[in-house]
């Protein structure tokens, strides 16, 4: 499927996002968008307020819709779908049996996991796929790339697994940021300028660890000199282990919130 037609359903922050991207990679011509907000839709772009037979059989069904909504958009939705139809999903916790059961018809299935920062281009999106072969792999693949990274993960566990890290992991970083910067104006420091500070040092340590082959922990003790300004910190973070309990529980939290919404999803 060299250049296929895709229908995006849901044009919010994230099916706009990856909107954006497609039109950036020439593919305006070959996309059209199922959403009530028509106007919102970029010129170029085909756009529908509901999908009809004349909107015809998308190559591509990509799902941007919330996930509580799948069961009202559906029915109107099996006029696009084929034989030939690989569906996209974005729905976070809608799993490939409850994707399968309503879209039977379907060719593939694929679910992706992308996060907050892909509304610049830099997120982090995870995948897993039902009936994928390697060609549809690297169309998927493409398709994200405009977003940022892409990993495809072994199973639609090890999905399940990544969505605390990478799709829940901006909102926690962004916590982490706001104690630093609390602490920091507390500490006399100009809220703004700790803000711009802290920031730039998250970016810098982010592309950090992502080329280097050491472990974070390894990371973090090579910042830190014996006795040091560094290691006092650091001394506070590791004492009874805390951290690596609190995180602990903020992701089993969010992981057992996955699981109670994939259950309503099934139901």
């Amino acid at each position: 499927m060299h250049d296929p037609e895709i229908l995006l359903v849901g044009c919010g922050n994230m099916g706009g996002a990856m909107l954006r991207g497609w039109i950036g990679q020439g593919r305006a011509d070959r996309i059209r968008v199922v959403t009530p907000t028509v106007a919102r839709v970029p010129g170029g772009v085909r756009a529908f307020a509901a999908a009809t037979p004349d909107v015809g059989v998308a190559d591509i069904l990509v799902l941007a819709v919330k996930p509580q909504k799948l069961g009202a958009v559906t029915p109107g939705l099996a006029c696009v779908v084929g034989d030939g139809t690989l569906i996209l999903s974005v729905l976070a916790a809608v799993d490939e049996a409850t994707l399968r059961r309503h879209f039977p018809a379907a060719r593939a299935i694929v679910r992706s996991v992308p996060n907050l920062p892909s509304a610049i281009g830099r997120g982090m999106t995870t995948l897993a796929g039902e009936g994928v072969g390697e060609a549809d792999r690297q169309l998927v693949t493409r398709l994200f790339e405009p977003l940022g990274q892409v990993e495809w993960m072994a199973d639609e566990a090890a999905l399940d697994a990544s969505t605390p890290v990478s799709g829940c992991g901006p909102a926690f970083l962004f916590r982490f940021a706001d104690a630093v910067t609390r602490a920091a104006e507390a500490q006399g420091l100009d809220p703004v300028q700790a803000r711009r500070l802290f920031a730039q040092t998250m970016i810098g340590a982010g592309e950090m660890l992502a080329r280097s082959d050491e472990t974070p922990a390894e990371m973090a003790q090579a910042v830190a000199s014996p006795g040091g300004v560094t290691q006092a910190g650091l001394a506070v973070l590791d004492r009874d282990d805390a951290l690596v309990r609190l995180v602990g529980q903020t992701l089993d939290a969010a992981a057992r919130r996955n699981a109670e919404m994939a259950d309503a999803a099934r139901a």
